[in-house]
């Protein structure tokens, strides 16, 4: 059993570096199983289709962010711009890592609308609970006082821009490597820091 669990996350794993990399369309599952190592047999065994793959692979990206965003909340300290900070440092680290999950990203807006919407209906607890954190904070004065919900899109619309839209990035000298991820994190955590801090 615990081979056969290996095999299927490893077959996740290969297709989300694939998928980002070179974006849906384009891979097959005959080239995912070359990559693992295994016949499409097996593949299809774990996975009926493409499309089973597809979203299983979104939904795993998806459950392996909901899991970093909540061990940062746990371990930050308890100011809320510290807090911010660790999530949005949380987030990019992945990102880092691997920048083949930006890719899976721009690869979410190209998806049908019933597995785009099963990944958001997947994501929505988690930003309910970043809304009503930031607004009891915004409500003891922690915080400057906005609008929540708007403030985490636009956080969550920096990062997905990048994925999106590499192109108009590379316009003003940015770059989707290593130090173009680390910049960008820099930026947009003092951004948010000057945005919310209450002396603002």
């Amino acid at each position: 059993m615990a081979r056969r669990t290996g095999t299927r996350e490893l077959i996740l794993e290969r297709a989300t570096d694939l998928f980002g990399r070179w974006g849906v369309e384009a891979v097959s599952l005959d080239q995912i199983a070359s990559e693992v190592g295994v016949a499409k047999q097996t593949l299809l065994y774990w996975f009926p289709s493409k499309d089973d793959l597809v979203e299983n692979v979104v939904a795993a990206t998806a459950a392996e962010l909901a899991v970093v965003v909540e061990a940062a909340i746990r371990a930050a300290p308890d100011d809320p711009l510290d807090r911010i900070e660790a999530v949005v440092k949380a987030v990019f680290r992945p990102a880092v890592r691997r920048p083949s999950l930006l890719g899976l990203i721009r690869e979410l807006s190209r998806l049908p609308a019933d597995t785009s919407d099963r990944v958001t209906e997947q994501l929505r607890p988690l930003a309910d609970r970043a809304i009503a954190w930031m607004r009891g904070e915004m409500d003891r004065g922690r915080l400057r006082r906005g609008d929540p919900a708007i403030v985490i899109a636009l956080a969550y619309a920096t990062v997905t821009g990048i994925a999106t839209e590499p192109e108009a990035l590379r316009v003003v000298g940015w770059n989707t490597d290593t130090a173009g991820l680390r910049r960008l994190r820099t930026e947009l955590t003092a951004f948010l820091r000057s945005a919310l801090s209450p002396s603002a």
